[in-house]
């Protein structure tokens, strides 16, 4: 490990693919051994996806609190061996085709890029290995006897809780949150891009893309085309441009 590495952090849900753990958690339910069992967690899931919707409006937290319930029930053992199968079919394909090239270019900047995702480690496995990512901060089930209670790992990780994870990486690399970059599509995640010295939104959503606007960020868009070319790199006291 180098002394005063830089990181760069990136969330994963639209920001660099058009994923989402909804997706992958169907994607589980409809290959679980048991037919019967499959098909009523994912008439459940079709249920109760309007519920969801507005409640992860108010709250990511209280969210992915709920959701990942769903998951109770569940063999570890029968998750980790589909995680190849689940990034081929459902991960691989979402994924936008200039992720690459943008941690690429922050590699040869002489960043690290670190993957933080509210998503479950065992949906990320094949994630973390195709896109290189050498240290993740993730949510991870608790698992009894092998079997998914419902609950995850504390602490969970949305909303203030990624800036708590990132403060306690950049501790362990030798470096300062202000020497970082930050990535994300959503405005649930503007105490993670405030908490470093370098933001950028990447495909925003509404509230993000003004905020970005305000405060001179620059605004990211991996569906049409990321052209390393445009960016000047980070110095000290300022933003990335593009």
């Amino acid at each position: 490990m180098s002394p005063n590495q830089r990181l760069a952090f990136y969330d994963f849900d639209g920001t660099l693919t058009s994923g989402n753990i909804v997706r992958r958690y169907a994607y589980f339910t409809l290959h679980q051994p048991s037919k019967a069992r499959a098909a009523l967690k994912f008439s459940k899931l079709l249920l109760s996806i309007p519920s969801w919707l507005a409640l992860e409006s108010r709250s990511r937290r209280r969210f992915n609190e709920v959701f990942f319930r769903e998951y109770r029930g569940m063999r570890e053992q029968v998750l980790r061996g589909q995680s190849r199968q689940l990034f081929d079919e459902e991960i691989l394909p979402s994924i936008y085709p200039d992720t690459q090239a943008l941690l690429e270019d922050d590699r040869r900047q002489g960043f690290l890029p670190v993957l933080v995702s509210g998503e479950l480690d065992v949906a990320l496995d094949e994630v973390i290995r195709y896109l290189g990512f050498q240290s993740v901060i993730s949510n991870q089930l608790v698992f009894k006897d092998g079997i998914a209670t419902g609950e995850v790992e504390a602490p969970l990780i949305a909303e203030e809780e990624k800036v708590s994870a990132m403060e306690r990486l950049c501790l362990k690399y030798g470096t300062e949150m202000k020497q970082c970059k930050a990535y994300s599509d959503s405005f649930s995640d503007l105490p993670m891009l405030e908490a470093v010295g370098f933001p950028a939104a990447v495909n925003p959503d509404r509230k993000l893309k003004r905020a970005a606007r305000e405060r001179g960020w620059p605004i990211l868009d991996l569906k049409r085309g990321f052209d390393v070319k445009q960016r000047r790199e980070p110095s000290p006291g300022g933003a990335a441009g593009v």
